[in-house]
This record gives structure tokens, sequence and C-alpha cells, in this order.
């Protein structure tokens, strides 16, 4: 098939290995993060909090954070161009749900008359809150489509990266506290561009199972 979404898609893969001399320029940083913020999540709830790591003073505080476990991503802690950390909030509730009520009114999106009428949608986040106000299955959840809008980002920018689900949450709310604020990381992402010689995975073939297996148009 020839089309611009399935080539972004077919070139995309899991980078093993980054060139620490290579860095993402500004203007790509800009779309980077300009995505980030028009990321799709379930009633426009907004749950999360992205932290780019980018100074070397960082990047030692993200290498440090794999003292206990998941050492095989350490090594992208400083030869990534960058690491943004996908944190969610743990505890979402009416008065966070506001925020993004106002500021549709403040868009022109929801007419104030309206305001209240709009908290409407806020009835799913209750739907997705346990006993003690915890709602992290559902927060943790919108990461991911945040995550997936911008692999897509980079595969058209034309930057290499790598998801990392092994990372040590408790470490990065240690290391990370002023920045993360209370919010709660358990996915990060590895951007820049890989190293020619080391990475092995970009010269293996792309493998996914036949449309046939996971496709049913009814």
């Amino acid at each position: 098939m020839s089309h611009p979404i399935i080539t972004d898609l077919e070139k995309r893969y899991t980078t093993k290995n980054y060139d620490a001399t290579q860095r993402i320029p500004t203007a790509d940083l800009e779309v980077i993060y300009e995505a980030l913020r028009l990321s799709a999540s379930s009633i426009n709830s907004q749950p999360w909090k992205f932290v780019v790591i980018e100074s070397d003073e960082a990047k030692q505080r993200f290498h440090d954070s794999f003292v206990n476990k998941h050492q095989f991503n350490q090594k992208h802690a400083k030869a990534a161009s960058h690491i943004i950390l996908f944190a969610h909030k743990t505890h979402y509730k009416r008065d966070d749900y506001a925020k993004v009520v106002d500021k549709g009114i403040e868009d022109g999106r929801t007419a104030p008359a309206d305001r209240e009428s709009a908290f409407g949608g806020f009835a799913f986040a209750e739907l997705n809150t346990k006993a003690d106000g915890n709602t992290e299955a559902w927060t943790k959840a919108q990461t991911y489509l945040a995550l997936g809008n911008l692999l897509h980002t980079l595969a058209r920018l034309g930057i290499d990266s790598t998801p990392l689900e092994g990372v040590d949450p408790e470490m990065l709310s240690e290391l990370f506290k002023d920045e993360l604020a209370g919010y709660k990381c358990e996915v990060g992402l590895a951007m820049g561009y890989r190293h020619q010689e080391e990475d092995y995975n970009a010269t293996i073939p792309k493998s996914r199972l036949a449309r046939e297996q996971i496709l049913t148009v009814l």
C-alpha cells in the first residue's frame, strides 16, 4: 500500500541504541510539544503531565532512577536526545475537570451559560473512580493515547523513539518529586537518532501479524 501514513508506520521501530552526539532540533521539539498538547483523552480530561528530560543534570537523575530495576533501559538515559515522562494524576477530581470546562469556555467551545451542564461528562470519570478516590487505572490509560500520538508524530519527523514501560515509578517520584508534583509516571519515551552501527533493530525486517488475524470487518 502506498500512503504517507503507512510509510510513517512502516519505517518506525523501537530504537535499541542511540547516537549520543545528535540532538533534536528546536523546531522539531516545538512540533513534538504541541502534538502532546493536542492528544486525545477520555472526556477531554487531560489528566496528565509531561516532563521533558533534556539537560545533563536531569539525564543523570533519570539514569540514577534505574538503580533498583530495569537496568536494560538505563543506557537510553544519556544517549537519547530527550526523554519524556508520561505522568498521570492518580486521583482525578471534579476540580480538575473544572479546568477543562473553563478552558472550553475561554476557547469558545462551551457557552458560559452552559458551564454547569458541561460537567455531565465527568460522570464517566466517576464511573472509573474507586471508593478511595483512586482513578489511576483510567488516567494512566489516557497517557497511552498521547504516547501513540507522539510515536506517529516522531515517525513523520524522522526522529527515532523507544517506549519505556521499564521504569521505576517509585524512584521517579523521588528523584523528580518537584517536577511530577504528585503525578505518577509508569511509562516514558526516549527520542533521538539511532546509532548507525550499534542499533541492530534498524536492519531487521518489520514483522506484524497478518491483517486477517487481527481485523474483522462486519
